[in-house]
């Protein structure tokens, strides 16, 4: 059994099917997908991602590698940019495919940058197995010790390597993927990964929506034997048919809400004190056109950072985890309808975008976030035509996983980075005979990549069933 039809979970029940195992997949709202769903949210003809969007750790998966996704209808488009970074004064860093145009553009920090970034796009096709699982010895030890070395550091710290504004705030946008202060150590981890698949493959749009990821994972699962469940809300593992393994794509808390009766004590008292990180502020809009930025790159790429300067990137993402909501949000923004035009109605366009808030908040900070992409886009608030917003106590209701808005099932700062969910043997094991979690609340954590499902589901197969999966390459 695998609850729970997020990339995750679709993940580890693929991985089982694929052992020669019979597997249930069941799923709580009526539509697949977890995070990677896609609706009419605003006005008809207008297809927005829920939740995730732009997908470079989709495409770069060593799990979905191996799967023939494209032939169950999934395809990816890349836009020009993968990322653009606009400022006050009209000009732009941007993330390009080729490492030398994206150094070149950042004037005297070129060399900076091809030293940081150069050895690890080298690597990162051999460590991705590595970064993307559980502790252990790794397959490449001296490699995943340079890469250690700096994505261990705090993104403040590794920024000092720069000297100029578009190095800089192009390196604190990355960073605050991290959804915690740049001033944590840890946080350069996830900006090194996103630049280094951004140089080897670019950031990719799934043609149709993020559900497509989702349906294509469905398909195959089911094409090889695989059954799903939809409508099936799991309050308890009573609730379940009888199985000889039951893997969880849920949180810590409702892990404890679903089979804390089965948990030793000692293990449910850790559960209980694992930290989630902040929240989300999301709004999706329908547009009258494409969004007028003043930076021509902007309006080349799939993603835009809106933030700024480090300094301002760093001391908006300081007060969110404070308690605070900043007057000028950083702002994660997507405009996927440039790149796809299944996505708006002729001569329309959609967009998405959030910002982090304290975890639990219910403050609107629609104005805020409209306000910052105005300040890089002059007449940007003349093109709305609707809008959705979805806050953190919203986000939670349509995705239990979003615990407060925390999309990443749970901070990953140094102290839960390895140690998600609980201190232990194998993260994904759980104190009861055959429950296992494979959910982001286990490592690697966030992102659409499906590797906390896969590796979840070796470990059931191995202790259960005394079967191995496929190592991956």
């Amino acid at each position: 059994m695998v609850v729970g039809s997020g990339p995750n979970g679709l993940a580890a029940a693929i991985t089982l099917q694929q052992a020669g195992l019979k597997v249930l997949l069941v799923e709580g709202k009526d539509q697949i997908g977890g995070g990677l769903r896609s609706q009419e949210l605003t006005l008809p003809g207008f297809v927005h991602d829920v939740c995730s969007a732009i997908h470079p750790l989709a495409a770069g998966s060593p799990f979905f590698k191996t799967l023939p996704l494209k032939d169950h209808g999934l395809e990816f488009l890349y836009p020009g940019l993968a990322a653009a970074h606009p400022f006050d004064d009209g000009t732009a860093a941007a993330l390009a495919t080729s490492l030398q145009e994206t150094a070149q553009s950042l004037g005297q920090d070129q060399q900076s940058y091809l030293n940081l970034l150069t050895p690890l796009v080298k690597r990162w096709p051999a460590l991705a197995t590595d970064v993307l699982g559980p502790l252990r010895i790794p397959n490449h030890p001296l490699d995943m010790a340079a890469f250690g070395m700096n994505a261990l550091t705090s993104a403040t710290f590794l920024a000092r390597r720069f000297k100029t504004k578009e190095a800089r705030g192009l390196w604190a946008g990355m960073a605050a993927h991290s959804i915690q202060p740049l001033t944590n150590l840890t946080t350069s981890a996830i900006g090194l990964v996103l630049m280094a698949v951004g140089h080897l493959q670019g950031w990719p749009i799934p043609k149709g929506g993020s559900q497509q990821i989702a349906n294509a994972l469905a398909s195959y699962f089911k094409s090889i034997g695989g059954k799903i469940e939809s409508g099936f809300y799991v309050k308890t593992l009573d609730q379940l048919p009888k199985s000889k393994a039951v893997l969880l794509d849920v949180t810590p808390k409702q892990l404890l809400e679903i089979a804390g009766d089965k948990l030793s004590s000692l293990y449910r008292s850790q559960l209980q004190r694992y930290r989630y990180g902040m929240g989300v502020f999301k709004i999706d809009w329908a547009l009258d056109g494409p969004i007028p930025f003043t930076a021509p790159q902007c309006r080349q790429a799939g993603t835009v950072h809106l933030g700024n300067t480090l300094e301002e990137i760093a001391a908006s993402e300081h007060a969110s985890a404070n308690g605070q909501h900043p007057q000028k949000p950083f702002v994660l923004l997507a405009q996927q309808s440039l790149f796809d035009d299944t996505r708006a109605p002729q001569g329309k366009h959609t967009a998405w975008a959030y910002c982090h808030v304290p975890n639990g908040s219910t403050v609107d900070m629609t104005e805020a976030i409209e306000s910052q992409v105005e300040r890089f886009a002059p007449g940007f608030k003349d093109l709305i035509l609707a809008k959705h917003t979805f806050n953190t106590v919203q986000m939670q209701a349509h995705n239990p996983n979003y615990i407060g808005g925390d999309i990443n099932g749970g901070i990953i700062d140094l102290g839960q980075l390895y140690t998600r969910p609980v201190v232990g043997l194998s993260p994904y094991q759980t104190s009861a005979k055959g429950v296992y979690l494979c959910s982001s609340s286990t490592p690697p954590g966030g992102g659409v990549h499906g590797m906390c499902g896969y590796h979840a589901a070796r470990r059931a197969l191995k202790d259960m069933f005394g079967l191995s999966a496929p190592k991956l390459s």
